[in-house]
């Protein structure tokens, strides 16, 4: 499955410039989050850090990053149902089958803009965790493919205080006839169960790889 994944995902469709699309609204129960418990000597494999656990089986919205002082919001933090989130990708059919099938169990989402020169879009990406495509194996095919020329064209750089995530500055701006080059970065990262995408943009010039760095670190360190 994994090699399915990994050779159809091929990444965002930056659409920043574009009028969005209406999309079908996810309807999520509301989730009662148990208070969290200390871990005992009975404690299972999956409990062994029993406070985060928790806290990621709770509502995801409430772990996504606060836009900054000054920011205006693009979108709410609110539910991105699977439809939703597969429209974002070039093969949008098959990582909707794909995700369907397997793994994808719900997604969280907010966006930003500064002074409308910056815009920030974060997704938290749940996973089942007794399914082949777990969150490793997502995040693992999200960053594969970005040290192309058609994408990130590097290898990126390492998250502080994450283990495999990575924050990409694009080599090159996204240049379309009529609009200004869009300047690119994005942050892939992963935590127990949930992928962290964070896609960071700039349209009046390059993108700032320590800001993108520092969001993508507090974010990764509230899950």
């Amino acid at each position: 499955m994994l090699g399915l994944v990994a050779g159809t995902v091929t990444g965002y469709a930056v659409q920043y410039q574009r009028e969005p699309t209406p999309l079908p609204v996810l309807s999520q129960p509301d989730i009662t989050t148990p208070k969290p418990v200390s871990a005992k000597a009975g404690t299972t494999a999956r409990s062994l850090n029993v406070n985060r656990w928790v806290k990621t089986d709770g509502d995801l919205r409430e772990l996504l990053l606060s836009k900054p002082k000054g920011a205006k919001t693009e979108s709410e933090a609110d539910w991105e149902d699977l439809y939703a989130f597969a429209t974002w990708f070039d093969h949008e059919e098959s990582m909707f089958e794909n995700l369907a099938e397997d793994g994808f169990r719900r997604c969280a989402a907010v966006s930003w803009s500064v002074d409308g020169e910056v815009y920030v879009d974060i997704r938290l990406v749940q996973f089942r965790e007794d399914e082949e495509l777990n969150a490793g194996a997502f995040g693992e095919a999200q960053q594969s493919y970005l040290d192309n020329e058609k994408w990130a064209g590097n290898d990126g750089e390492p998250i502080p205080g994450s283990a495999d995530g990575r924050t990409y500055v694009f080599d090159e701006p996204l240049r379309e006839a009529g609009y200004e080059p869009l300047y690119r970065g994005r942050a892939v990262a992963w935590r127990g169960d949930i992928v962290m995408i964070m896609e960071y943009a700039n349209n009046s010039g390059p993108v700032d790889e320590k800001d993108l760095k520092s969001l993508a670190k507090r974010q990764l360190e509230r899950l």
